[in-house]
């Protein structure tokens, strides 16, 4: 396995539509392996090949049991109810706006050997589901934004709603 470089804003592949995988092979079980350890790596929810590169409709997503699920050729077959709040981006780091989004998601994928299966989730793992299929079709959530959040605003909406954050951040710079 490897860390992969994720691709930022700007990039014009990440405003590309991504094409089906076809071959289920050791190619695309390495390049699974990478974004998941680039994932990791990241502190990220979500992940789509064409953040590292890659013109493949392929995902790999934490879910809500804290499981990186891989979803290849995706679809979303199914969304219910409505959430909004903060999203931000692997590839544009360090920035949020505010998003709205199912709060139930199923998709139907392959795994990594071709097979069809479905996936569900809630709240952060609906929305990364949508997020991350998003990508596969050239799109970023700062699509759905009017403005990006400060950090001020960022620290209100977690308080609000009951998330134990610090006022401080890391030494790293990165929203604690």
């Amino acid at each position: 396995m490897a860390t992969r470089k994720i691709v930022l804003q700007g990039d014009e592949i990440l405003t590309k539509v991504c094409r089906p995988v076809t071959n289920f092979d050791e190619r695309l079980h390495e390049l699974l392996d990478d974004m998941k350890e680039t994932l990791i790596q990241a502190n990220g929810a979500g992940l789509a090949a064409p953040q590292v590169g890659i013109l493949r409709r392929i995902t790999v997503v934490l879910n809500d049991d804290d499981e990186i699920l891989e979803l290849i050729n995706p679809e979303i077959i199914y969304t219910e109810g409505e959430q909004t709040g903060p999203e931000g981006c692997l590839s544009v780091p360090g920035k949020f706006g505010m998003v709205t989004r199912p709060e139930f998601v199923r998709v139907r994928a392959q795994d990594r050997n071709g097979n069809w299966f479905e996936a569900e989730g809630y709240d952060l793992t609906a929305r990364c589901f949508c997020h991350e299929l998003e990508h596969l079709d050239g799109h970023l959530y700062t699509e759905h934004i009017d403005h990006f959040l400060s950090d001020e605003e960022l620290m209100n909406y977690y308080k609000e709603h009951g998330y134990d954050v610090e006022e401080s951040q890391e030494e790293d710079g990165e929203q604690v």
